[in-house]
């Protein structure tokens, strides 16, 4: 969704247009597969995550377009509301002292950033979803100026038809309305891309599956939402609900949510876009002259660009991408399940786990899709959301008599999933120094049962044990956390509690 997009209003025969040239963009796929056209193996990486803007109270700040002009760089975009920013990094070859360099590119940007929206007396914050948010924060109005998140709005209230209804029942429950997408900008996530050759799509994929509950037990950072304490990571279930197009009605017969898990393991990058094409009516049928049978008739390589722009209206955890690099047409495997923050560090271990576990994963004689239903890996996911660190997760048994058990998934991350990730960065020839100090950190984090979730949990309760009404003490929550997020040490070093005066009375 990042292509600049311009329309007018749709018409029915734009829609029919739309999805014909989606079946010859998926033949054409088809096609590019059976020729192997595809880029080789090139072991690259890369990373977007997105950022809150704070001012100094903690609270939102409307201001991307302002702090984006005074940051010009091609590396930082708008986000979908006024407070959010997104950084692109460059992709990386997966070797060597990567985490490193990546550590020390991300400070650089995240602290230029935050100098550039100091001149505006506001700050970036790095979390999953920003605890002070109020709801008149997430209204319309204050969705980005730009025509993509306008005309995405427009599309998804007009197939929902109604307002947007959200229920989220966690510590406390949180029911309210929406009259517009806007509530799915409290989500900022980290978003990890993997190129992979079209032969390995499947088994990388489905290991990205079986892994994203573990991934969240480790690393949820979103406890928070207008004022309510909801899940340990209460990303997911809001963005489904936010962007849900499908009236009560509609889901009382099962059609699937725009934002969902999935319901099977694949075989090809090709049954994810053939999917989207058979169970998800266009949002946004913009269609451009490009015929891609021809285009591959002439020896060229096709852009699918109907194909881009509808997979980026479905919101998988785990989601296929199709682009083009130097004339060469190479897919990636985008895991978006995991919150932004807490610190550079952390962003960095949780991505070390996951590439080193989906690479050691993906290479088993005998994978673990094949011994894990996909409902329980679904319902592991759905789990690690509500009780983060403390969920129990559903897992194959070691051993000839195979079967499933339930585990602690600290037990299980500590016991089985970091030594396969640790093997997996080897695999990748990641530095052991890399290795051990990022592994080390998701160690840490599973020993004294902390992540950011937890710390901020435990600093809000703190607050109010201290004489703060909710709102004084998300708001001081929110200043502390930043204030720890820029000193860069990993969350779960950080002290809990509030070490600024409490006001008296």
């Amino acid at each position: 969704m990042g292509e600049k997009v311009v329309a007018g209003p749709f018409d029915l025969s734009d829609r029919q247009r739309y999805r014909d040239k989606l079946r010859q963009n998926l033949a054409a796929l088809e096609r590019l597969l059976a020729e192997k056209r595809f880029d080789r193996a090139r072991n690259l990486l890369g990373l977007e995550i997105e950022l809150n803007l704070t001012g100094p109270d903690g609270a939102p700040k409307m201001l991307n377009g302002q702090v984006l002009e005074r940051i010009a760089s091609r590396d930082f975009q708008t986000e979908l509301a006024m407070f959010n920013l997104e950084v692109n990094i460059a992709p990386h070859a997966l070797s060597g002292r990567v985490f490193d360099q990546l550590a020390e590119e991300i400070r650089t940007s995240l602290a230029y950033a935050d100098r550039k929206a100091g001149e505006l007396d506001a700050g970036i914050v790095m979390i999953g979803i920003l605890p002070t948010l109020d709801r008149d924060d997430l209204v319309s109005s204050n969705l980005s100026d730009v025509d993509r998140y306008a005309l995405l709005n427009e599309q998804i209230v007009a197939a929902r038809g109604e307002d947007f209804a959200l229920d989220i029942d966690g510590v406390e429950r949180l029911t309210c309305t929406s009259k517009s997408i806007a509530p799915e900008a409290a989500c900022t996530s980290v978003q990890l891309h993997l190129q992979v050759t079209p032969g390995r799509f499947a088994d990388v994929w489905n290991a990205a599956q079986a892994v994203a509950a573990a991934q969240v037990a480790v690393g949820a950072n979103s406890p928070f939402l207008f004022g309510r304490e909801l899940w340990c990571e209460s990303r997911p279930p809001l963005f489904q609900q936010s962007t849900d197009t499908r009236p009560p009605e509609l889901q009382a017969q099962g059609v699937r949510p725009r934002t969902w898990f999935g319901e099977r393991w694949i075989t090809s990058a090709h049954d994810l876009f053939e999917e989207n094409l058979r169970y998800y009516p266009a949002l946004l049928p913009i269609c451009d002259e490009e015929d891609p049978l021809q285009v591959l008739d002439a020896g060229g390589v096709p852009k699918l660009g109907e194909l881009v722009l509808h997979n980026g209206t479905v919101y998988r955890w785990n989601r296929p991408v199709y682009g083009i690099a130097d004339g060469v047409p190479h897919l990636r495997v985008e895991n978006r399940v995991l919150p932004a923050g807490p610190t550079v560090t952390d962003v960095i271990a949780n991505a070390a786990f996951y590439y080193g576990l989906v690479r050691a994963l993906a290479e088993e004689s005998r994978p673990v899709w094949t011994r894990l239903p996909f409902e329980a890996a679904a319902a592991n996911f759905d789990e690690a959301c509500r009780h983060g660190i403390d969920a129990r997760l559903t897992w194959p048994r070691r051993g000839r008599y195979g079967g499933t058990a339930e585990v602690d998934a600290v037990s299980l991350v500590r016991d089985e999933l970091l030594p396969l990730a640790a093997a997996g960065l080897d695999a990748w020839g990641i530095e052991p120094a890399d290795r051990d100090l990022y592994l080390g950190v998701i160690e840490e984090r599973c020993r004294r049962r902390a992540n950011g979730a937890t710390w901020q949990a435990a600093t809000f309760h703190r607050g109010l044990e201290a004489g703060l009404s909710r709102d004084e003490a998300l708001a001081a929550t929110t200043r502390r956390y930043r204030e720890l997020m820029h000193v860069g040490e990993p969350v779960h070093t950080w002290p809990v509690g509030l070490p600024e005066p409490v006001p008296l009375g």
